[in-house]
This record gives structure tokens, sequence and C-alpha cells, in this order.
């Protein structure tokens, strides 16, 4: 077996290290695109709460227009 001197020991610590940086700056890549993610999917969410908001609002006026063409019952 290979004798293990500190120099060796303290090459691979730094190649060790310069890995570690490298993951480091990787994951917060990936956390910032998780973010941009969240913030995409909940812009969706609200986009999909206006829209039934407005199907909401053409049903009441087409409940309301049935009412007086007399297409539906008053009570519905």
């Amino acid at each position: 077996m290979a004798d293990v001197t500190n120099d060796l020991l303290y090459e691979v610590l730094k190649s060790i290290q310069g890995r570690l940086d490298r993951m480091e700056m990787t994951m917060g890549e990936v956390k910032g695109e998780l973010q941009a993610i969240r913030q995409h999917q909940l812009a969706t969410s609200q986009e999909v709460g206006n829209i039934y908001v407005k199907l909401g609002r053409h049903d009441d006026q087409l409940n309301r227009i049935e009412t007086r063409l007399g297409l539906l019952d008053p009570a519905h």
C-alpha cells in the first residue's frame, strides 16, 4: 500500500472542497429554479381562480337572460 503523506491528504481535501463548492453553486441554481416554478404555479393557480370567477359571472348573466326570456323558471 502506498504511503499516505500530508501532501497527498491535503491535495485530496482540496479536491473535495472544490467539488463541494461546485455542489453548493449547483444547489443554489436548483433552489432558484424551484422558486421560479413555485411562482409560476402560484400565478397559474390565481389565473384559474380568475377564470372561475368570470365563468360564474357569465353563468349568472346567462341565468338572468334565460329567466327574462321565459326559458328558465324564476325560482331556479
